[in-house]
């Protein structure tokens, strides 16, 4: 019997919360990005992650976590991490929404990668939808500038490459529960964000640890408040709320560095929008 309740204003105002945590990530890692390499920045962002777990282990031991799919965790590494470099390398290097928007962008291109990848049907909606999210992802690149500006490149890499990685979390659902996938997540990317950091290794000052610290309490606290928030409310109902952290980030970028986006920026994030809800709206 099922006796989950629906329920949607604290479903809603739980994840405005993770949007504003998300948003002062950004800010975070902004701001340690002018003196911290991005490999320093992942690796903590990872270590802190794993050791979020260590209480559960403590108390639960490790039969939870054990997977008969590591295969299918080291592919989803593969692409978040990959995502991550990318994701912080342009929060680093972008104004601070234009960052936030390639990653909210990630939801367009996945029906066309759930398609190819998993066979999964590709409607003509889907296909417009897709399309309409792309334009925006084009404009808030700025395509003109786009072929020579690795900066953008870069964002748009991010987006396709979380976009990879939600249909791999999708690939493997049907046997690993979110907090398994995390788990392996947060371990496999430390491990392996531990390579580069051993060439690109610089010292820090207490206060850059700390804020590399915050930066990783932020990001997993807004994982999972995100988690309890779609446990609360259907992703359908309260989805649009995530975007709120696009709004935050843009309100502390222009408080805080008088950051403005401009008009191309502002249509693209507008058929972002759009596409993401139009994506929602086909979903029962």
């Amino acid at each position: 019997m099922n006796t989950r309740q629906t329920k949607p204003l604290q479903g809603a105002a739980l994840l405005a919360l993770s949007a504003l945590l998300f948003a002062l990530m950004g800010v975070g890692i902004r701001e340690v990005s002018s003196s911290v390499n991005n490999e320093s920045v992942v690796f903590f962002r990872n270590l802190v992650g794993v050791l979020f777990f260590l209480p559960l282990i403590a108390l639960k031991g490790l039969r939870p976590l054990k997977t008969t799919r590591l295969k299918s965790h080291l592919w989803r590494t593969t692409y978040g991490l990959a995502a991550m470099y990318c994701f912080f390398y342009a929060i680093a290097h972008l104004p601070l929404a234009d960052a936030m928007l390639f990653t909210y962008s990630a939801p367009v291109f996945t029906p066309v990668i759930a398609w190819w990848w998993l066979k999964e049907p590709l409607s003509k909606r889907m296909l417009i939808t897709t399309g309409i999210g792309l334009v925006g992802v084009l404009l808030v690149a700025k395509p003109s500038a786009a072929l020579l500006d690795s900066q953008a490149l870069i964002g748009m890499a991010a987006s396709i490459l979380a976009a990879f990685a939600f249909v791999s979390i999708r690939e493997m659902s049907d046997t690993e529960p979110a907090f398994r996938i995390v788990f392996y997540f947060s371990l496999f990317s430390m491990l392996i964000s531990a390579i580069p950091l051993a060439w690109a290794w610089q010292p820090m000052e207490h206060s850059e640890l700390k804020l590399l610290l915050v930066i990783g309490l932020l990001a997993t606290a807004s994982q999972i408040i995100m988690s309890k928030a779609y446990g609360l409310a259907p992703p359908g109902l309260i989805g649009p709320f995530a975007y709120l952290a696009i709004v935050f980030a843009g309100l502390i970028a222009w408080l805080r560095w008088g950051e403005t986006p401009d008009l191309t920026s502002s249509i693209g994030a507008a058929l972002i929008f759009t596409a993401s809800l139009l994506s929602i709206a086909r979903r029962r």
